[in-house]
């Protein structure tokens, strides 16, 4: 009998010794924030799936500029741990991601994503936790409308879409234009709408339009019904994958206008997809990687020596985020609540980044950021245009006031 309570004892010490889990890395994260510890940072992205360049991309950039925050010091002596969770290029992982991020990993703020359509999805999210969240490249205006917790880096595709018609439409006389657009992207469909407002109030005329939806690998349909109303130029505000895509396709119709498109280009593999199809095609970017600014040369170097390849747009706008962030996070001293580190990056003034100087406005998007154009010619990115807006105003309210100097 002694033997056998011995027995039970032993077996209800185990039971409760295991139903005491334990301590979590959230929880040992958020006591060792509150302690001093290592300050969490969340970030999702498309590290996987169609648009994975993109994510890939972004992390490096975040983590390049995390690790030197961290090497100088970190911020007011914290060290910064992004804690990173790839969404598979699907919103509605983006918006899972997000949720992740706050409740379990109990982080700071968050940065993310780069598709418009992901942003827009897990927005609402950190709105309502109360949890700030910069996007390093979502373009779509309605990301930022998501409320007050909500940030970005990058320029708006009310501005991107009417430059890219100025140039077109100003600079290359163009008069007649057709547009393919993806139904399932919010970036798509806005880029393309703000593209044909400016086109048409120019004097430019929107020949043909057709529609595709993302996955889709056979576009010759499409194609061939804008052929017929023989535009000078295909406007596709699309992503790298389909682009490419379209390109091979377009030449394999016997279509000879160039394809024009906005920043979801971006990526080495785009070239790489699209070939020679893509010669003389051009898009609008956030920087040019052979600009000789002295803050654009030192990133592009130091970014070569750590990942072996040239960084695009979207690593310099990533790298800019994390260490505006950080920047928000000093001036908000000891202060790391969602209220006080909102003001705080709500703050950011002429802060120096690689894709320009920063200066956040009352909608919380940035002021008077640079657009440049780039055309593929032999395979390589060549600078054709840049975009300057009026110093000190809106990005959405100089596109047509912009300064466009032609390389």
């Amino acid at each position: 009998m002694r033997n056998k309570l011995l027995i039970s004892l032993t077996v209800a010490l185990s039971l409760v010794l295991l139903g005491c889990p334990p301590k979590s890395e959230t929880a040992s994260g958020t006591a060792g924030a509150a302690a001093g510890g290592d300050i969490l940072v969340g970030e999702y992205g498309s590290l996987t799936g169609t648009e994975a360049t993109f994510g890939q991309s972004t992390h490096n950039g975040i983590m390049m500029a995390a690790d030197e925050i961290n090497a100088a010091g970190g911020v007011n002596g914290r060290k910064i741990k992004v804690i990173t969770e790839d969404d598979q290029s699907k919103a509605e992982e983006a918006a899972n991601a997000v949720q992740k991020l706050i409740s379990q990993n109990q982080v700071v703020a968050v940065l993310g994503e780069v598709a418009s359509s992901s942003s827009i999805a897990a927005a609402p999210i950190c709105q309502s936790s109360k949890v700030p969240m910069i996007t390093p490249s979502s373009t779509n205006p309605e990301v930022t409308k998501k409320g007050d917790y909500i940030f970005r880096m990058c320029f708006t595709d009310d501005y991107q879409g009417h430059s890219l018609a100025d140039y077109v439409g100003q600079t290359l006389g163009v008069k007649s234009a057709a547009i393919l657009t993806d139904v399932k992207s919010d970036y798509s469909q806005g880029l393309g709408h703000f593209f044909e407002e400016r086109f048409t109030q120019l004097g430019g005329k929107v020949v043909g339009r057709a529609s595709y939806a993302k996955g889709d690998s056979d576009f010759r349909a499409q194609l061939t019904s804008v052929k017929g109303s023989n535009p000078q130029v295909l406007f596709v505000p699309g992503y790298y994958t389909d682009i490419g895509q379209i390109a091979n396709q377009a030449k394999d119709l016997g279509m000879t206008q160039p394809l024009v498109g906005g920043d979801g280009w971006e990526s080495p593999k785009l070239i790489e997809i699209g070939g020679k199809a893509l010669e003389g095609c051009y898009y609008s970017n956030h920087y040019f990687y052979a600009d000789t600014a002295p803050a654009v040369r030192n990133f592009v170097e130091k970014y070569k020596q750590r990942y072996g390849v040239t960084p695009d747009a979207l690593a310099a706008l990533g790298y800019d985020t994390m260490r505006v962030l950080a920047d928000a996070m000093k001036r908000a001293g000891g202060k790391l609540d969602g209220t006080s580190l909102r003001d705080a990056i709500a703050a950011t003034k002429d802060f120096s980044g690689v894709t320009g100087t920063i200066t956040l406005g009352p909608d919380r998007n940035p002021i008077g950021k640079k657009l440049v154009i780039e055309e593929i010619r032999n395979a390589q990115l060549t600078l054709k245009a840049t975009v300057e807006p009026q110093a000190n105003a809106p990005a959405e309210a100089t596109a047509t006031s912009g300064t466009t100097k032609t390389q």
